[in-house]
């Protein structure tokens, strides 16, 4: 078998990833923050609520999961919710509303103040986004916005900003769960100990 897979180029790949994961140092506080949103509303008997599209939408499903399963402890679940998962339901406001409404539609018909807003954005421009940001705000709900390094429209609607440090798709989204899973994680321990 012929090689034309360059171990260089697989190489320079993880090393960019370690950069942008190192710049992640810089966060520590920032992913508090959040860390601390979830755990003030889950203690009050609200909800976190995740929304984004493509990649994004799988790290919204992906750390819903991580709050409404477990992390690493035996424990009960906690109330948290994905508004990508419900085919039905997007394809039908999109049809009737138009996709930019996907996600604020739901807001609207679940959210209670209180409640946390997670919206992820690589870019931070994602209309649908960045409208559900907006209907948090007016909801009263707390907005978290996870980006790339620019935050595009998002950086403004959000209580807690967390940026990566990159502009590449791939490396920002591997940001996103390593901070969202450390947040998971203090969540879990100051709620159950272990």
């Amino acid at each position: 078998m012929a090689t034309v897979i360059n171990p260089d180029e697989i190489k320079e790949r993880i090393e960019t990833a370690i950069a942008v994961k190192r710049s992640l140092l810089d966060q520590a506080l920032t992913i508090g923050h959040v860390a601390e949103a979830w755990l003030d509303a889950l203690r009050a008997g609200s909800k976190v609520i995740f929304f984004g599209n493509g990649g994004s939408a799988a790290d919204a499903q992906h750390l819903e999961c991580e709050l409404a399963g477990r992390f690493y402890l035996d424990r009960r679940p906690l109330p948290a919710v994905a508004l990508t998962v419900n085919s039905s339901s997007l394809t039908a406001i999109g049809n009737d509303y138009g996709f930019e409404q996907v996600f604020a539609r739901q807001l609207e018909g679940i959210a209670h103040p209180g409640d946390v807003a997670v919206g992820i954005s690589t870019s931070g421009t994602s209309p649908n986004v960045v409208l559900a940001l907006q209907k948090a705000r007016e909801l009263g709900l707390v907005t978290i916005g996870l980006t790339g390094r620019h935050g595009g429209l998002m950086r403004e609607l959000c209580d807690v900003w967390l940026a990566i440090d990159s502009e590449e798709t791939p490396r920002i989204q591997e940001g996103h769960i390593l901070a969202g899973h450390i947040a998971c994680e203090m969540v879990e321990r100051e709620m159950f100990g272990g």
